[in-house]
């Protein structure tokens, strides 16, 4: 039986612009369920990073409802992990260090903690290691474990391989997908990345801009591991694409005054 951990109703997100009020986000209708791994894409300016930013309670000034465990959102907190394009660590800390974040690495439920996370994001032997020797998907990992320390409720992920190379970036993907099949933490990712969206995820959100809504919530019902190159991987791209030529063409016409 499965639980849902994040509701999402009837949520708008405007700023104030000096040509008026911009709706980055309009009437968003989501639930999620617990251990799921979603993906978020649509092209830029739909307000995919404003949407991870609310679920993390980093902005708390929308109109709407959105629950993590039915509880409210209202600010961040250990029961939600982010994770941003750049790692984003402390370069004076070796990797156990950065991982333990402000705990103390002298007690010993941290260090197991520490060890048990090293392992999963298998930076096994690079303990003692610092930022600057570590390769841009090995220190993806480090803020990946340090975002799983608390055992967060939800891993929010916005374009966190966007900056590595193109090998470094499939490796991280399947990387990912060990751990959350290891761990089962419900993930919301977001990707420009259409071959990664259907990669990773169980869900597709599709969203459009003008206002940032959600156009399509596709199915990817895959079994893992999955294959870039398979019939059915090639089939669900194209159903994803499809619903992208519709955004498209709906700009033409927004454009065109038609």
């Amino acid at each position: 039986m499965t639980t849902e951990i994040v509701t999402i109703k009837k949520l708008n997100k405007t700023f104030s612009s000096t040509k008026g009020k911009v709706n980055a986000l309009f009437n968003i209708n989501l639930d999620i369920q617990e251990g799921e791994f979603v993906t978020v894409i649509g092209p830029s300016g739909c307000g995919k990073s404003t949407l991870l930013k609310i679920l993390a309670g980093l902005d708390i000034d929308y109109q709407g409802t959105v629950l993590l465990s039915k509880e409210p959102i209202t600010g961040p907190g250990i029961d939600k992990g982010f994770i941003f394009q750049e790692p984003r660590l402390f370069p004076w800390l070796t990797v156990e260090q950065n991982i333990a974040a402000d705990l103390d690495l002298k007690k010993s439920e941290v260090r197991k903690r520490v060890g048990e996370l090293i392992r999963l994001v298998k930076l096994n032997g690079f303990e003692k290691a610092y930022p600057r020797e570590l390769s841009g998907g090995m220190a993806q990992r480090v803020a990946i474990a340090r975002a799983l320390l608390r055992n967060p409720k939800i891993l929010l992920l916005d374009e966190p391989f966007g900056a590595l190379d193109a090998f470094t970036r499939t490796h991280m993907q399947e990387v990912l997908l060990d751990i959350w099949e290891k761990n089962k933490t419900t993930m919301i990712f977001v990707t420009h990345d259409i071959d990664e969206a259907v990669f990773l995820a169980n869900r597709i959100v599709i969203l459009r801009s003008r206002p940032g809504s959600i156009q399509k919530v596709v199915e990817v019902d895959l079994p893992y591991p999955r294959k870039k190159s398979s019939e059915a991987f090639q089939q669900k791209r194209i159903q994803v694409v499809d619903e992208f030529e519709k955004i498209e063409e709906s700009r033409f016409f927004i454009q065109e005054g038609i």
